[in-house]
């Protein structure tokens, strides 16, 4: 028994660590690329972004290699949940240019949503995160739209 729980840790371990160099090779190229545009105003985001992903990405590599814990990498979870929010994503970018903001991040939220939802749903609970979903689209919709001057498909 303690060579299968070996085995998990390890694995675990691993996986931390190949999550964490991948988002620190994609800040690294992120940063990269902004040194391509043209326009200063559009490097700001995703130059902090990737600052922060890198930065997040280097204390997570560091914690794992320090704890060396069994908790963490890749899991035990159901792999549906990790396939349909990789799928959601990917639909969320292709839909935006095509039918806008709001209608992507409704793909995007309910997607997201279904991935996470371990609870039995019920009718005031998918009341209650629709109204959530709603007011969390709107509040970035408007806060991209007029408060950042973002222009938004």
């Amino acid at each position: 028994m303690s060579k299968v729980l070996d085995h998990r840790s390890r694995k675990g371990f691993t996986g931390s660590l190949i999550a964490s160099a991948f988002f620190i090779f994609a800040g690294v190229v992120t940063l990269y690329d902004t040194t391509t545009y043209s326009d200063v105003d559009s490097k700001v985001f995703p130059q902090v972004v990737a600052i922060i992903l890198i930065i997040c990405a280097a204390i997570s590599l560091l914690t794992t290699l320090m704890r060396k814990s069994s908790e963490g990498g890749f899991g035990y979870g159901a792999w549906w949940r990790r396939i349909l929010l990789v799928i959601t994503m990917l639909l969320t970018c292709f839909a935006m240019p095509y039918f806008g903001f709001l209608a992507a991040s409704a793909i995007a939220f309910c997607g997201a949503l279904v991935a996470a939802m371990h609870d039995p749903w019920t009718g005031k609970t998918a009341m209650l995160y629709s109204g959530i979903g709603i007011a969390v689209m709107t509040a970035f919709y408007l806060l991209f739209r007029y408060a950042l001057h973002v222009p938004l498909p």
